[in-house]
C-alpha cells in the first residue's frame, strides 16, 4: 500500500531536478518535514523531457514488458479496503520506472525457473490518487501523506505475491492484501511454517534484484534513493498512450 518517503537530502539534488523539467508544467508542493519544494510532474511534455536528460525516468508498462506476469489492480475494482474504486480510468496494465521494472523482470525470471510468478495489485499511483486516498482517510498509518508523496506517486513502488504459474493461485502469505493487522508485519513470526517459507522466498528474491522490503506490509517493496524520481500525476491513460 502506502510508503512514505525522504524528500531530496540537499538543494543540488532538487536542482538536478528542476534543470530537467523547468521551464514545463510542474508544481511544487511545499514538504513540511524539510521545507523543500516537492517536484510533481503533471504534464506529458514534462514527462518526456525528464526521459530524454535520463532514460530512467522512463516508465514502463508492466503487463507488456513482463507479459507472463497477472495483474490484479485493486484499485481499478472495489476489491480493495476502501471498498470503492480508486482509479476509475479502469487501466488495462500498470507502469513502473525503467530501472524497476528491470529488477522486476529477474525476479519474474527467477520465480518462473521454480514454477512460479508475480502477481501484481498495485505499482504506479498517480499523486491526485493519493491526494484522494488521504481526504478519505487522513491516516498516515493506512495511506501515504501528500506532502510527501509516496513510492507508488515515483514509480518505484509495488504491491504485490507469488502465484503458483500452473495453478495460477496465490501462495499462502500472512495475511491478505492491505490487511494492517501485526500479522503482516516481517518480523511476525507465528505463522504456519509454509507461510513464513513464502513470504521469505518473496523477500529474499525481491531483496536479491535490489528492491526494499516494508517492515510493516509483506507485500510493499521500493526501489532505494527515491529523490532520483520526482513524483508524478499523469493518468494511466497519458502512460498508456506513449
Amino acid at each position: 500500500m502506502a510508503y512514505n518517503i525522504a524528500q531530496p537530502r540537499n538543494i543540488s539534488q532538487l536542482v538536478t531536478i528542476i534543470f530537467y523539467l523547468t521551464p514545463l508544467s510542474i508544481t511544487a508542493q511545499r514538504n513540511k518535514a524539510s521545507d523543500l519544494p516537492m517536484v510533481v510532474v503533471s504534464s506529458v511534455t514534462s514527462y518526456l523531457t525528464s526521459v530524454q536528460h535520463d532514460e530512467n525516468q522512463k516508465m514502463i508498462n508492466l503487463g507488456k514488458k513482463i507479459p507472463t506476469i497477472q495483474l490484479d489492480l485493486r484499485y481499478a475494482s472495489t476489491n480493495n479496503f476502501m471498498h470503492r474504486k480508486m482509479y476509475k480510468e479502469n487501466p488495462k496494465s500498470t507502469f513502473m520506472r525503467l530501472p524497476a521494472a528491470k529488477a522486476l523482470i529477474q525476479v519474474q525470471k527467477a520465480l518462473n525457473k521454480k514454477g512460479l510468478g508475480l502477481k501484481v495489485f498495485d505499482a504506479y499511483r498517480p499523486y491526485s490518487v493519493t491526494k484522494d486516498f488521504w481526504d478519505l482517510v487522513h491516516d498516515e498509518r493506512y495511506v501515504a501523506n501528500p506532502s510527501k508523496g509516496s513510492g507508488h506517486n515515483r514509480g518505484i513502488a509495488v504491491d504485490l505475491c507469488i502465484i503458483n504459474l500452473k495453478t495460477k493461485k496465490e501462495l499462502k502469505m500472512p495475511t491478505g492484501f492491505d490487511d494492517f493487522t501485526d500479522s503482516a508485519h516481517h518480523d511476525f513470526d507465528d505463522l504456519p511454517a509454509d507461510v513464513l517459507a513464502n513470504r521469505a522466498l518473496l523477500k529474499s528474491t525481491m531483496l536479491k534484484y535490489g528492491f526494499k522490503a516494508f517492515a510493516t506490509e509483506w507485500w510493499h517493496y521500493s526501489l532505494p534513493d527515491p529523490e532520483k524520481f520526482p513524483v508524478l500525476d499523469l493518468s494511466f491513460a497519458d502512460l498508456e498512450g506513449l
